[in-house]
């Protein structure tokens, strides 16, 4: 996900989105009432500013002003310990999978259908994905996330070490993505752990699979569906995602079969499905012999259900590391799919 280039300076073709964004750091400063952070208490943030201006030429004196203005939230940091995918399946499901989301989904479809069938075509990604992920990360954007962006990463950074080199390299992608792409820095919100626009991309992912696929000239995932479409559907490309081939089936154990050791605890196909048939599996819609699949285990209301993951399944477990958050994906894309059909 690292983007080798650099922005050197205020000149070239970044420098006056860069000036724009310096000045934007001035406003804020000036009209805005925020906590202090004293960057006298946290070296990490000192060194963190000092690694902007050596390797990346940003202006001390604005970076200082910039973190004095962030910041530290606890709500953050609780919500990082409690996260929805540590839920049971049951549970997770009924987050995102509803009448309405599917609904929902159907109308988003509609009015972007163009734009979608492009995106389709192009990457090999189905529609009715693209809108099913869209529709778990921000009820297809209507809700893009109430933190500033800026004050998630740095809090993490600093209150949440068990991740703190993640989200300090996420701290240096927001800079660099603010400063390319003529942000705000300060006005940006998103999830708690920084995620950003419809599909809510990490800074990382925004400056590497971000396209502009409305045609403007800018990479707007804040306020462009067509950008947002387009970017969901060249990340999934870009993690392979192979075209037609099947995503997820439902499996049944047999009697007297034993488990252990068959089901996958890695986020990767790591057996066939001649394998898995020989050792007892039963799988709906069986692909050929020599397809890679992974046995997962689903915790439901009455016991637990069994699924056999291809491929393309844990492509979208490279957008959200959860198993939850891939079938939860495939399922709302399914049902969303067949209501579309039917409006037909």
């Amino acid at each position: 996900m690292d983007n080798s280039e650099n922005i050197r300076g205020v000149a070239g073709p970044y420098g006056f989105r860069l000036l724009t964004w310096a000045v934007a750091v001035l406003l804020m400063t000036a009209s805005r009432a925020a906590p202090a952070l004293e960057l006298g208490n946290h070296p990490a943030i000192q060194e963190l500013i000092d690694e902007m201006v050596s390797q990346h030429q940003f202006e001390r004196i604005e970076l200082e002003r910039l973190f004095r203005q962030v910041a530290i939230r606890d709500n953050v940091v609780r919500a990082m310990k409690r996260p929805a995918e540590r839920l049971p399946w049951h549970r997770y499901r009924s987050l995102f999978i509803s009448d309405q989301s599917i609904q929902n989904g159907v109308t988003f479809w509609a009015r972007h259908q163009t734009t979608l069938e492009r995106a389709s075509e192009q990457y090999g990604v189905p529609a009715q994905i693209i809108v099913a992920i869209i529709g778990v990360e921000t009820r297809y954007g209507k809700v893009l996330g109430k933190h500033r962006v800026l004050d998630s990463l740095t809090t993490l950074v600093l209150r949440y070490p068990r991740r703190e080199k993640f989200f300090r390299r996420e701290l240096v992608e927001f800079l660099l993505l603010s400063r390319e792409e003529g942000f705000d820095p300060l006005a940006l919100l998103g999830s708690y752990a920084g995620a950003m626009g419809v599909p809510q991309f990490m800074p990382s992912s925004y400056r590497e699979y971000a396209i502009d696929f409305s045609g403007d000239a800018r990479r707007d995932l804040i306020s462009e569906p067509a950008d947002a479409i387009g970017s969901v559907a060249n990340y999934l490309a870009r993690h392979r995602w192979r075209s037609g081939k099947p995503v997820v089936a439902k499996a049944t154990v047999a009697a007297g079969v034993n488990i252990d050791g068959l089901v996958s605890k890695r986020l990767k196909p790591e057996s066939t499905v001649a394998a898995l048939s020989q050792a007892g599996i039963q799988i709906d819609d069986s692909p050929g012999a020599d397809t890679a699949a992974a046995l997962m285990r689903f915790e439901t209301l009455d016991g637990v259900d069994y699924r056999v993951g291809y491929g393309n399944f844990f492509v979208v477990t490279r957008y959200n590391t959860s198993r939850l958050y891939a079938l939860a994906v495939y399922e709302l894309s399914e049902a969303i799919l067949a209501r579309w059909n039917h409006s037909q």
